[in-house]
């Protein structure tokens, strides 16, 4: 056994030094046009092709109580037409150059990109530019977008096991801020939201100087420019946007949530805590102590609740860093006839073990190579760039810290693990959410 655990660390010590070899800075050109909209070249020869990712500083973050979802909201209306695009279109025009699409949105961002051959990257500029000048928002495209907003929330969350998970998980950990809703909002909020409010959310937030527009592929650089200029030079800018203050009070007690509902088939069990932002120095270790944690079948975790004492068919924990805040979670399944009170036990003596004993030199080093292994694959895939570089300027204010993210990840170390894991796992900062069975079964 002891020659096997050597030769696995030996192999994952030789995979890191190919990983390295492989790892390349990000070499980019940025600079603003008047209008205040930051613009990101980056120039990748591997395929004649070219994206642009267009990434807005709003999110759900940036919403009020009563009126949530309004930056999703905006993510489907952006696909309705423009001015310019007659209603239906933009989807057509992409898919028929050949080209992919698509958007997402989250707590505090919203982005869109087009992939497409080279030579249409004149085309995916101009719809995105018309996007952002010439959006129409008329009574047809709000109602058309509130049915489909609220088809999702069914599919996606209504009448599914654990589908309110999301919901209540952040409702716990983030009570009383801007967190404490998701980006798929209310069905309600929405429904009675006025053209008036859409309106306004929407000259707050899609702006120029709210967005940073990263291009990338097989480019020429010159052109790029003109196109870039000619197409978003002349909208104009708005006021500098107004984003939501984040203050998460200071927690003193564990909270804790009990969910009763018919669809669920098994005790599901999910404890957090409030961590840090994604530029604080912890979060890179809070991260690394979530792979220890839950990095595959050979994690604690998993050995422990699924295959030493099955508890639970699934289980794991995860960190997750937010512009203004931060947190960590652990969350189980558990095996039929199990009780949440078991896998909570479980749990917390895992923990306990890493903020007593820290984690052993082995787990280091795999959860180093996992890191090098992912910087690897997103430094190599042009839309993992794109979005580095964009997130960086627009969120950091730093782009060039993206070519040094790697090293903060590599300057952590073993004790900075346990540190994290004692500052902020500690039962006083813990937020429960417990899934029983509904009476009967």
């Amino acid at each position: 056994m002891k020659t096997r655990t050597a030769l696995a660390a030996l192999a994952l010590l030789l995979s890191a030094r190919l990983a390295a070899q492989d790892f390349k800075p990000i070499a980019y050109e940025e600079y603003k046009l008047k209008n205040g909209l930051t613009v990101i070249l980056h120039v990748d020869r591997t395929a004649p092709t070219a994206m642009t990712y267009l990434l807005y500083k709003v999110g759900s973050k940036d919403e009020v109580q009563g009126r949530t979802g309004f930056a999703h909201f905006f993510e489907h209306l952006m696909f309705e037409g423009t001015k310019n695009i007659e209603r239906g279109r933009i989807d057509k025009l992409v898919t028929a150059a050949g080209g992919v699409l698509n958007a997402s949105t989250s707590f505090d961002q919203t982005d869109f990109f087009f992939k497409v051959p080279v030579n249409q990257l004149q085309l995916a500029l101009w719809i995105e530019s018309e996007r952002l000048m010439h959006l129409v928002i008329d009574s047809l495209g709000i109602e058309t977008q509130r049915n489909v907003v609220k088809e999702e929330l069914k599919e996606r969350y209504e009448g599914r096991p654990y589908g309110t998970l999301q919901e209540n998980l952040f409702k716990n950990t983030f009570k009383g801020t801007p967190y404490e809703w998701t980006p798929i909002g209310v069905a309600q909020d929405i429904n009675q939201a006025k053209k008036e409010e859409f309106l306004d959310f929407h000259s707050t937030y899609y702006l120029p100087n709210n967005a940073c527009l990263a291009v990338g592929g097989d480019l020429d650089i010159p052109q790029t420019k003109k196109w870039i200029e000619e197409y978003f030079g002349s909208i104009p800018a708005g006021p500098a946007p107004k984003h939501a203050k984040v203050v998460v009070p200071p927690q003193t007690e564990p909270r804790s949530m009990v969910v009763k509902e018919d669809v669920t088939p098994l005790p599901g069990l999910i404890e957090s805590y409030v961590t840090v932002d994604n530029r604080h120095p912890d979060a890179f270790a809070l991260e690394m102590l979530g792979d220890v944690l839950s990095g595959g079948r050979s994690s604690r975790l998993y050995q422990r609740l699924v295959d030493k004492d099955q508890l639970a068919i699934q289980a794991g924990s995860f960190p997750m860093s937010l512009d203004k805040t931060g947190m960590f979670a652990f969350f189980a399944i558990a095996n039929r006839g199990v009780e949440i009170e078991k896998m909570k036990n479980a749990i917390r003596e895992e923990l306990e073990k890493v903020q007593k004993e820290g984690i052993t030199a082995e787990e280091f080093t795999k959860t180093r190579n996992q890191k090098e292994g992912e910087f690897v694959q997103s430094f190599m895939s042009l839309d993992g760039k794109l979005r580095k570089l964009a997130n960086f300027s627009l969120f950091q204010g730093d782009t060039k810290l993206v070519n040094e993210e790697f090293k903060r990840y590599m300057a952590v170390t073993r004790d900075d693990i346990k540190r994290v894991a004692n500052t902020y796992l500690v039962p006083t900062r813990k937020n429960t959410v417990e899934y029983v069975m509904p009476d009967g079964k």
